[in-house]
């Protein structure tokens, strides 16, 4: 059994990335070859930019701080990822750049597949971080989930009234973009 973690990339007080993680986790619980963990970035607050060295020419994640430290230990043990990211001004929010930058070693060569929304959802956000995944040596899978909120009835706290009936419609997308991650991890996953 391969541990995915779903990383909900935006850490702003009104979001929609905890109820699509919900819903994601929900979609595909009970899977045959793969267990999926919910992470949300706003409970691993990374500082910028704190670290004295690159973690590229880190060894054995010899990281100063304690927070890296932790991270560090989380990712590590995860084989593989679905990054969730809200498209803002058409990228991809600074926390996720922040905690995808506070590591190098624990990223490369897993697989990670992206889920994007916003308004028209979020494809250009997708394909920026697509470009950082590859640069950190992740293997891309695609295809990509993008969901929508054009259309989806919000509350006033612009959290999506019923999730499940609104992200239906792209079940189907889910299941193709975790049956991408499968086949990533080869014969034998």
């Amino acid at each position: 059994m391969k541990t995915i973690l779903v990383v909900i990339g935006s850490v702003r007080p009104r979001r929609v990335g905890p109820q699509i993680a919900t819903w994601l986790v929900g979609e595909v619980a009970g899977h045959a070859e793969l267990s999926f963990e919910i992470l949300d970035l706003r409970d691993w607050p990374l500082p910028m930019n704190t670290e004295p060295a690159q973690p590229k020419h880190l060894v054995d994640a010899e990281y100063a701080t304690p927070e890296t430290r932790a991270f560090s230990r989380k990712i590590a043990v995860a084989d593989g990822f679905i990054l969730l990211t809200p498209q803002y001004n058409w990228g991809y929010p600074a926390a996720l750049k922040n905690a995808l930058d506070h590591l190098y070693h624990e990223w490369t060569g897993k697989p990670a597949t992206i889920l994007s929304y916003g308004a028209r959802g979020g494809a250009k956000a997708a394909a920026q971080l697509k470009e950082v995944l590859t640069g950190l040596g992740m293997r891309v899978v695609e295809p990509f989930l993008a969901i929508s909120l054009k259309s989806l009835d919000m509350d006033d706290s612009h959290l999506v009234t019923d999730p499940n009936a609104a992200f239906a419609p792209a079940s189907e997308d889910l299941r193709h973009s975790v049956e991408a991650l499968v086949r990533a991890f080869g014969p034998a996953a």
